[in-house]
């Protein structure tokens, strides 16, 4: 009997030392963020945004293009964009660098000048938004939705974030009904913690205007590749001050701003 009993311990032993170590924590996101702002390098984005409005389709966007990063943010970006429904405002091109935008495309290039493809337009250094209400690319948004997060399993964070908590992120001010809707969300990270995917849907009641459901879907590939982004050649810009005030081409891009949102793309 003593023989058997040491045999089992012997055994029992012998498969804790075999066992699977337990999991790692997962990586930090925000942590592996930061690693990749390296200047010149950058991240490509895809994205579909869907808008329906009393259960019909209203809009759809696709885009596609890349981030650039600088030493501690986003810095640059171009885009390319093809929209169907919607407010017709999004420009089909937008490419940000330094400190100007340059849009094209749909209004943007009506009453241009000979020879004239772009129009350019200040750019603040304010984040760089495609239609996804929330920037995972800002290491304070992306902390906040890990942290908010109700679940985390197989690499996903899921929760929600009301856009009055949204908007301290954007220096915007959101108040009333508004402020209270919240943005449901689904984050996907790889093993090393960087975002693969952010998918978010939101609600909005109007009222007699209807009901509004917007869905977006992003996802980020290629992080750390070599990223350049360039201003079109300067002869073919006209800057937005040049036109006079009965102009079809919008004074402003839309910017992704919260305000905007909800219905109105």
């Amino acid at each position: 009997m003593k023989r058997i009993l040491a045999g089992l311990a012997l055994a029992s032993s012998a498969a804790l030392m075999t066992a699977a170590p337990a999991q790692a924590a997962p990586v930090d996101p925000v942590k592996a963020l930061k690693k990749q702002y390296v200047t010149g390098h950058g991240v490509r984005v895809s994205e579909s945004a869907k808008t329906v409005v009393d259960g019909k389709s209203s809009a759809t966007m696709t885009t596609n293009g890349a981030f650039g990063f600088g030493g501690s943010r986003v810095v640059a970006a171009d885009l390319r964009t093809e929209a169907k429904g919607g407010t017709g405002l999004e420009p089909s091109r937008l490419i940000t660098v330094g400190k100007h935008s340059y849009a094209q495309g749909g209004l943007f290039s009506v009453d241009l000048p000979e020879g004239k493809k772009w129009v350019r337009y200040p750019y603040d250094g304010g984040p760089l938004l495609t239609s996804q209400p929330l920037n995972v690319l800002d290491p304070k948004v992306l902390k906040t939705l890990v942290s908010k997060a109700k679940s985390f399993k197989g690499g996903t964070y899921q929760g929600a974030i009301s856009f009055g908590d949204l908007s301290k992120f954007y220096g915007e001010k959101i108040s009333g009904k508004i402020a209270k809707v919240k943005i449901n969300y689904s984050l996907d990270v790889n093993s090393k913690g960087l975002v693969d995917r952010i998918r978010s849907q939101y609600t909005m009641d109007f009222g007699v205007l209807g009901s509004t459901t917007a869905t977006v879907n992003t996802r980020f590939t290629g992080w750390g590749a070599k990223t350049t982004v360039k201003a079109p050649p300067a002869d073919a810009v006209v800057d937005i001050s040049e036109f006079g005030a009965d102009t079809q081409v919008p004074q402003e891009i839309p910017n992704g701003s919260l305000n905007s949102l909800g219905g109105t793309q």
